[in-house]
């Protein structure tokens, strides 16, 4: 039996847990304050930013999951849990691998590129760039540890565009603002899959991009959500031709290695919530 340690175990760390418990790893979840209701596995009460905190911690584990979650957008928040935090917990397990979860923040591309691992990681704002340093602390411990880039998140509780289509918005149409998102349902399978091939002697990339195969312009994905919610359209938003783009997400990485979405797109992902 493997033991999982999952530090930052919210939704996605909790769902993960269940998988994992289910498949027959013993699970330790590790937050500062553990879910009330009922679990599938262990959690243990701590705050990875005490270096005293997890040092007295006897746990030994075989294989750790870093989901962590700043408190808030500022720099000290993400200092917390991607520097102190991220420090204190390598110190403690150092000598397992490691599945570290980050984000497509990290590339400062703004003009509709597409980007995958091997792009540059030249974000402008400082809480990426602590995820970049996150990033390469990690691999350096472990050239063996795996970072895992998610785009944007949506889902049941992760809403934001279905409230924004309901507002009649202003959005960007021309040029377009391409968006990057992930169903936490694929977020929950992409880390299990690859969890599953390490257990399983496979020899992994030490990064992968998780994004759907669908990285659409925000105009084509409001419009479409606003006409299956009933909702008037949104409206172009007068903007400079030479205004930013963002950039478009590929994962054929993990696709090669065998990764099938769930939702492969935003009209999969999204047009179950709007049922419901």
């Amino acid at each position: 039996m493997t033991t999982i340690l999952i530090i930052g175990c919210g939704a996605i760390g909790q769902a993960l847990g269940d998988t994992l418990t289910q498949q027959g790893h013993q699970v330790i979840g590790l937050r500062r304050q553990p879910p009330t209701t009922p679990s599938s596995f262990k959690f243990i009460a701590a705050d990875i930013s005490s270096q005293a905190a997890i040092n007295q911690l006897d746990l030994a584990v075989d294989l750790v999951f870093f989901i962590v979650s700043a408190d808030g957008r500022t720099e000290q928040s993400y200092r917390d849990v991607y520097q102190h935090g991220l420090s204190n917990a390598l110190n403690k397990w150092h000598d397992v691998p490691w599945f570290l979860v980050s984000s497509t923040s990290v590339y400062g591309q703004t003009q509709g590129e597409w980007v995958d691992e091997d792009s540059p990681t030249q974000p402008l704002n400082i809480t990426s760039q602590l995820i970049v340093q996150a990033e390469q602390q990690v691999r350096a411990v472990n050239p063996l540890n795996v970072v895992v880039r998610f785009s944007g998140i949506y889902g049941p509780g992760r809403e934001y565009l279905l409230r924004m289509a309901k507002q009649t918005p202003d959005i960007q149409q021309s040029p377009p603002y391409y968006t990057n998102r992930i169903h936490q349902q694929d977020c929950v399978g992409v880390l299990a899959f690859l969890c599953q091939q390490r257990l399983a002697g496979c020899v992994l990339d030490s990064c992968y991009v998780a994004s759907d195969l669908d990285p659409a312009p925000l105009w084509d994905v409001i419009s479409w959500l606003s006409a299956h919610l009933a909702c008037p359209p949104p409206q172009a938003k007068s903007i400079d031709p030479k205004a930013e783009s963002n950039k478009r997400c590929s994962s054929r990485r993990l696709q090669a290695l065998g990764y099938s979405f769930l939702y492969a797109g935003y009209r999969d992902g999204y047009l179950p919530l709007i049922n419901e």
